[in-house]
């Protein structure tokens, strides 16, 4: 076979049925011609998932195998040591940050009060763990972050000439799922070596077109007043003009954690259902080692998509940029933390979460009628070092389009001095938590350095689909 059986162990195939239905399914493959890299591929398709699979002709008979074959019973009984911030968080997303502190590789965790439910790990969840990176544990939007510039502009300009930073918006950013530049933006992230991976060498070229674009989802570029409690970098105290956005690697970044999601459950095919999305990579293996050049890859391009969205704003409107500040908080980091009694090296996912050592300044969105505030961390181990990413959600977006209209919504956004440029129903200030509320649960986690309140706000439009 050109598929040996050694690989078809290695790829999660069990023993017994499952590993005699896909040799044959293999067989069969390969004497209608197919190509030995597609019959890789599509095998690795029903072991990531075989329900899916499970009616169909050709893939069933292995797809029923696999969904037969026995399952671990949840690994480390126990569970790692973690902790939450916050009350009354979303029952299913405690429930999946217990689970997750059940793998075998886990070691410690913590839940952020902005908590929600995600896929594997919770929106709002650090996972620590031993020499493992979890692909849905970094979250499909690989190294989402935010970032913020303070813009020397006077006041009044956000009032005064709001038309001028609206078209700045518009014509130096773009929002939506496929949204490219028809004139490329140039950035020397695009001179990194792109073949770390046959995903990132494959997406490349679709990544500069989409280089300095927003996507969708609860990604935003706004403008708004930054009040500036105590120096900072130089700059004094007092209220200033700044641009604050929120988005990460786009298509290429969700490619990598799809493709690489795959095969950490094809490496683990026995996890029980629930575990199914918290499938590990080792790092001493191929993939591992793969999946973290291409992730940190991911880091330097969603950091390079904000670089060109503020650059370009800033010459748009021939200002300096006083001030920058940003952070990812879809991410996995190599740190050291005491865990059981002794400092060691731990692969820390913040999945929703913000890096939040001691001193470490990070940005903490609200919603487009509320506050985000830059804060600095605290360097609290409990957390691992970490904060909230946002204010998180209440409500579905499902739940949110049946509830809300434009009307009731435009007539809130008045009230608090809010221009909207676009956005979604579903992303309307009513389906986030208070802020602040969720601000004070982490008050011994980060201090607050500044606030920032949105007056210029512009999202992906209406009927987008979200890919946050």
């Amino acid at each position: 076979m050109a598929v040996t059986e050694a690989e078809l162990r290695a790829m999660g195939v069990p023993e017994g049925e499952a590993l005699r239905q896909a040799r044959a399914l293999v067989e069969h493959w390969e004497t209608a011609g197919k190509d030995p890299e597609q019959i890789r591929s599509d095998l690795g398709a029903v072991v990531a998932d075989p329900e899916p699979f499970r009616g169909d002709p050709e893939r069933g008979p292995l797809a029923r195998a696999l969904l037969a074959a026995p399952t671990l019973p949840l690994p480390n009984s126990g569970g790692a040591p973690w902790r939450q911030w916050g009350d009354k968080l979303d029952a299913e997303a405690v429930q999946q940050m217990e689970r997750a502190c059940r793998l075998p590789v886990a070691l410690a965790g913590a839940l952020m009060p902005d908590a929600h439910v995600g896929y594997g790990l919770p929106i709002g969840g650090v996972l620590a763990t031993d020499n493992a990176v979890i692909p849905f544990g970094v979250g499909v939007d690989i190294a989402c972050r935010m970032k913020l510039s303070v813009l020397d502009l006077p006041l009044e300009d956000l009032e005064r000439r709001k038309d001028r930073l609206i078209r700045a918006i518009e014509n130096e950013t773009r929002f939506g799922v496929g949204a490219t530049f028809q004139h490329r933006r140039d950035h020397p992230v695009m001179d990194e070596d792109w073949s770390v991976s046959p995903v990132t060498r494959q997406y490349k070229d679709r990544a500069w077109a989409q280089l300095g674009t927003s996507g969708s989802g609860n990604h935003f570029v706004e403008f708004g007043v930054l009040t500036l409690h105590e120096p900072l970098r130089g700059l004094p105290p007092g209220q200033y003009v700044a641009l604050l956005s929120h988005s990460g690697s786009r298509g290429t970044g969700a490619a990598v954690c799809d493709h690489y999601s795959r095969l950490a459950q094809a490496r683990h095919p026995k996890l029980p259902r629930e575990l199914r999305h918290l499938a590990w990579l080792d790092l001493d293996t191929a993939e591992g080692q793969e999946y973290w050049a291409a992730m940190e890859l991911m880091g330097k391009y969603a950091a390079a998509n904000h670089a060109c969205i503020h650059r370009h704003i800033a010459r748009n409107l021939g200002v300096p940029i006083l001030l920058e500040l940003e952070n990812h908080h879809n991410f996995a980091w190599k740190e050291r933390h005491r865990i059981g009694g002794r400092e060691r090296e731990v692969i820390v996912h913040r999945k929703g979460a913000t890096p939040a050592g001691r001193g470490v300044l990070g940005i903490i969105p609200g919603s487009m009628a509320s506050p985000a505030f830059v804060v600095r961390g605290k360097g609290n181990p409990a957390s691992l070092f970490s904060a909230a990413h946002g204010a998180g959600r209440v409500m579905s977006r499902t739940a949110a389009m049946k509830r809300f209209n434009w009307k009731e919504v435009q007539r809130y956004l008045k009230e608090r001095g809010i221009t909207l440029i676009s956005a979604g129903l579903d992303e309307v200030p009513m389906v986030y938590k208070d802020i602040r509320e969720v601000m004070a649960a982490q008050s011994d986690l980060v201090e607050i350095v500044a606030q920032f309140d949105p007056r210029l706000v512009k999202m992906a439009p209406h009927g987008e689909r979200p890919e946050d």
